[in-house]
């Protein structure tokens, strides 16, 4: 039990750290909507690493081998809501200084990016690599290991999550309308490119090739 939760932090920011769409996702709220805005758009991210944290780590074979049979599909329903979002993103018109509100716009930020994350198997067998590689992949065994290790893998990546809106949220005022009008252009492009190449990946690939799903990987 010992150390077993900061092993999960340990984990969680380190799969979650890697900038991809989700990221730019990220800084792009912090931009326009500010620091809050960014972290609930990161926690959707964060609580979908949870899930795949928590079924390599408690070994449910029974899911795992579901999202690896289903992985092709996974992978399409990604690229296809990578291109929507990114042709959404260059359309759309941004507001610097806004107001915070609750509104739909944070519930489809988080949705956003939960749905980008889950769509990436590729993160079970990162999980599991990582989890094999600290000796931490046998907690079934007691439930307080597992709620340690899962607990810490959440707090990690939405530790993450915290850090990359403070920093993009930092510069904020350095951004006028016009520049995040063509940063929202810009990423928008980054994020088509990313579901095309996630797409051109099951195209060209071998079926069952597990590189057919490796680009995926970088959905956050």
């Amino acid at each position: 039990m010992d150390y077993l939760f900061l092993r999960g932090i340990a984990v969680g920011f380190a799969i979650a750290a890697p900038v991809g769409p989700v990221g730019l996702l990220c800084i792009r709220r912090a931009l326009a909507d500010g620091r809050f805005a960014a972290w609930v758009a990161g926690l959707g991210a964060a609580v979908a690493d949870t899930f795949y944290g928590a079924v390599a780590g408690l070994g449910l074979t029974l899911v795992s081998d579901f999202l690896m049979e289903h992985r092709t599909l996974l992978s399409l329903i990604g690229g296809v809501f990578l291109i929507g979002l990114g042709l959404h993103t260059v359309r759309l018109k941004p507001t610097l200084w806004q107001t915070p509100q609750v509104h739909l716009g944070l519930v489809r930020d988080f949705s956003s990016s939960f749905v980008l994350t889950l769509t990436n198997p590729a993160t079970i067998l990162a999980f599991m690599a990582v989890f094999a590689s600290m000796g931490a992949v046998h907690v079934t065994e007691d439930r307080m290991d597992a709620t340690l290790l899962i607990g810490g893998v959440f707090v990690g990546s939405a530790l993450w999550w915290l850090v990359l809106s403070a920093l993009a949220g930092a510069v904020r005022h350095k951004f006028s309308e016009t520049w995040l009008l063509w940063l929202n252009r810009g990423s928008g492009v980054i994020l088509v490119l990313f579901g095309i190449g996630v797409l051109a990946s099951l195209a060209f690939l071998p079926a069952g090739d597990t590189a057919a799903f490796a680009l995926p990987a970088l959905f956050e």
